[in-house]
């Protein structure tokens, strides 16, 4: 059984405030007025009196239809929703004894992932002793860093955590 939610907004005789501040485009005078008085004007007009800013001192009253505020209220944050900048952060997994030809091949990658827009994480996991070897972990990283200076900004230094070494690596801004 599903249950309505309550409305996100106070609107016509929910709203508790005494005084209310009236903004919006069929009001000529926009200011301070009584709740008694704010009310009338939304039935003259045949409309509601929505608190969009509740938290004001006095609270912030629009009158308008209260349908045709929620959709505006939606398609502005579904606009906001889609610029929103989508970070996507690909990962790279290297040996403490990595070889040559492995990193070249991995650092083309990051390379790739770094001009498509894409952060880098890139990481040494150490098996049983091999942590041990940390020293060359992190250099290995360190390798990796400055191998890709020209395209990316390290974020992160390479740290420890656990049995893995990570490094964040950001595409520079062009």
């Amino acid at each position: 059984m599903r249950r309505d939610t309550a409305p996100q907004h106070r609107i016509n005789r929910n709203i508790t405030s005494p005084q209310v501040r009236l903004v919006g485009e069929n009001i000529e005078n926009q200011g301070v007025y009584p709740l008694r008085e704010a009310l009338k004007m939304a039935d003259e007009l045949e409309l509601d009196l929505v608190e969009i800013s509740p938290k004001a001192d006095p609270p912030v009253c629009k009158i308008t239809d209260y349908s045709k505020f929620l959709y505006q209220q939606k398609k502005k944050q579904k606009e906001m929703k889609a610029k929103a900048v989508k970070v996507v952060v690909k990962e790279i997994r290297f040996g403490p004894q990595t070889d040559e030809h492995d990193f070249e091949f991995k650092m083309r990658h990051a390379e790739k992932f770094l001009k498509d827009g894409a952060k880098v994480k890139a990481y040494v996991f150490f098996k049983g002793r091999s942590i041990l070897f940390k020293e060359q972990g992190e250099i290995l990283l360190l390798r990796l860093a400055t191998e890709l200076e020209e395209i990316g900004t390290v974020e992160q230094m390479p740290k420890l955590e656990g049995k893995r070494m990570t490094m964040m690596i950001s595409p520079k801004k062009k």
